[in-house]
């Protein structure tokens, strides 16, 4: 079997590579060799340069990745693509070839992955720590030659261990997820994961959690997290040293639960909004014939919203609703612009105020009856969900229109009225992020 070990330095964010180092290795001697500076067409940051040595200057004239593309092909054609946290140099090279329209495919295995299993027990599995542990002499740390030939070194070490056939069988098949896993991360962990609804935490090797996330299928969505190609997601996944998970049963709990575990944990690699949430509202005015118009917009404008929305589409299709229940007229509640009279294409029960066939009086008591319908949405309820196995329910509680938070109750447990669940809820806190989600499900849009 054919290996190539493989190093590449890049200019960080934009990851465009600036060195590469290729040692072909056929399980006992290294057989070929390549090793070129690359000029990433862009500029290198100055804390690279503090890293790695490499500047502007050194790669101004060395050749760009096009000029070079066919030379790594060839050495790699047939042979299994090894690094040291394989996910990132396989990204930045299939991402270069991405850049001249070439596909480029190889078989993977993780020098990090591989020790962690073959050589347990190290307190860093780091290149520059487990070289130091295993004695093995690593010339030009964080260039790429020096970087390529002390992992080839670690792995021939690996190669030798008494259980590293079974081992590299096993990485290598197809259906193992060993080559796609971040490289601190036991498989086991990633194994325990359920394919259910729920959150999930990332942590570091502190135990912090860097990330919360929600998902429907909570495993597949976190093996989405490993094939990502943005820079945000390779750090983090590198960075990660354990996943913990809470089953939701639905989507709605698990939106509810993630924007706790947010606020809660603030974890780095989550965006935490900021920014004032926009709001949509709708509100009545009167026109010179004294006919009441339901209208909507930006809230920040609306001095008296009768109800608030979160975007222009639950405006609209909640508006369509209160025009059809109150059979109101679809112009005057602006569903139609720029027409004598309504023809809106589902809502066909205008009693004709728009045509002089019903009295402006009898249509704005029609009107009020709506607005008043729309300002009395604060009112006491519980929201059902599928719970986290068939012999449970899950519930969300609302009180006089405000949140107070979620539970879990079995199916057999005597409910009678809604206090009777204060037992099984966890509270929470009410907020615009929370209402937000609420929305759609508490006017069933």
């Amino acid at each position: 079997m054919i290996y190539t070990i493989i190093d590449v330095e890049t200019t960080g964010q934009s990851n465009r590579m600036t060195e590469i180092s290729i040692f072909k290795f056929n399980g006992d001697t290294v057989i070929d060799e390549f090793t070129s500076l690359i000029n990433p067409e862009t500029y290198i940051p100055q804390h690279i340069t503090a890293l790695t040595g490499i500047d502007d200057h050194m790669v101004a004239d060395a050749p760009r990745f096009a000029e070079v593309a066919e030379d790594i092909l060839n050495i790699t054609e047939g042979a299994i693509f090894v690094a040291h946290n394989v996910n990132f140099d396989y990204k930045v090279i299939s991402g270069e070839f991405s850049r001249i329209g070439l596909e480029f495919n190889r078989k993977k295995l993780c020098t990090v992955r591989l020790s962690r299993r073959l050589l347990p027990g190290h307190r860093s599995y780091s290149l520059g720590k487990l070289c130091s542990a295993l004695e093995i002499n690593l010339i030009g740390r964080h260039r790429a030659r020096g970087d390529a030939e002390a992992t080839t070194i670690l792995f021939e070490l690996l190669l030798q261990q008494p259980e590293a056939s079974d081992v590299f069988k096993e990485f290598l098949n197809k259906n193992s997820k060993e080559a796609t896993l971040p490289p601190n991360l036991p498989k086991e962990t990633f194994e325990a994961l359920p394919d259910t609804a729920g959150i999930y935490y990332f942590k570091d090797k502190k135990g912090v959690v860097i990330y919360v996330g929600k998902a429907i299928n909570i495993k597949k969505r976190v093996l989405s997290h490993f094939y990502s190609k943005t820079k945000k997601a390779q750090d983090m996944v590198r960075e990660t040293r354990d996943i913990d998970f809470e089953s939701s049963g639905s989507e709605l709990i698990a939106l509810l639960m993630e924007d706790a575990a947010i606020k809660h944990h603030f974890p780095m690699y989550n965006k935490v909004a900021k920014r004032t949430i926009q709001t949509v509202a709708i509100f009545s005015y009167e026109d010179r014939s004294g006919i009441l118009h339901l209208a909507s917009n930006k809230g920040r404008l609306t001095p008296n919203p009768i109800i608030t929305f979160f975007n222009v589409r639950d405006v609209r299709s909640y508006m369509e609703k209160i025009c059809a229940k109150h059979n109101l007229c679809p112009k005057y509640c602006h569903l139609q612009e720029a027409v004598a009279e309504c023809s809106h294409y589902s809502i066909k029960n205008c009693k004709g105020v728009c045509r002089n066939e019903e009295s402006v009086e009898a249509y704005n008591n029609r009107v009020l009856e709506a607005i008043h319908d729309m300002s009395n949405q604060k009112e006491d309820f519980i929201l059902r969900e599928k719970g986290r196995n068939p012999n449970e329910e899950a519930f969300v509680m609302i009180k006089d229109g405000d949140y107070l938070g979620y539970g879990f109750v079995d199916k057999d447990s005597q409910i009678n009225h809604m206090d009777d669940l204060n037992a099984f809820l966890i509270p929470q806190k009410n907020s615009v992020d929370i209402q937000k989600i609420l929305r759609p499900y508490i006017l069933n849009i």
